[in-house]
Order: C-alpha cells, then structure tokens, then sequence
C-alpha cells in the first residue's frame, strides 16, 4: 500500500478532501532539484480536517472516479482562523494602554 504525506488544500466536497503533495525532481542537463506538486482527492475517514493540516494518506480500493485514497491520521494541525482572530484580540485587549483623563478636563465648565 502507499502512503504519501501532504497538505490539505481543499475540504469544499462533501466527504473529500484535495491533499497536495510535494516532491523533488531532478532535472537531467541542468543538475538541478526542483519541486513538484501533485494533488489527490482523498476521503477523511471520519478524521476532522481542514485546510492546512499536514495528514498521511494511504492507497485504498476506487472509492470514485479520481478518488483512490483515505486520510490515515493527521500528522499535524494547522491553527484555525478564528483561533488566531481571538488570540489576536485578546493580546490586544491585555496590552492595550488605558486612557488617562485630567481632573480640569473631566467636568468642563463654559461660561
């Protein structure tokens, strides 16, 4: 059975994720390495993931057209957005420097 490691690039379909997977080519007159990417459609097995994750998918038999694989296990999640968001505005909210107001200036008086 194969087995590749890659990147979740897409969760839009239902009960199918796109995994991109990276690799290094060598290039024959020029000596060089450079990276290719290919993408497989894979199904998530009953795993949460979402874009971003690095996760480990294996061979299985033709689930559908150009679905041929299955997400193993999650190797490594990535931080959701709104985890971010709020982990931003909280920082914010800690830091943040409190406005001080004069005594003259709190209770002006015109005449």
């Amino acid at each position: 059975m194969k087995k590749k490691k890659g990147t979740i690039t897409s969760t839009k379909m239902t009960n199918t994720v796109t995994v991109t997977v990276d690799s290094l080519s060598f290039h024959a007159k020029y000596k060089k390495r450079f990276k290719v990417s290919k993408k497989f459609l894979a199904d998530p097995a009953g795993h949460e993931v979402r874009n971003g994750d690095l996760v480990l998918i294996g061979e299985c038999r033709p689930l559908s057209k150009r679905k041929h694989f299955r997400v193993l296990e999650i190797l490594k999640k990535a931080a959701a957005v709104d985890d971010v968001l709020e982990e931003a505005d909280v920082e914010k909210a800690i830091h943040r420097a409190k406005k001080e107001i004069p005594a003259e200036d709190a209770s002006p008086e015109q005449s």
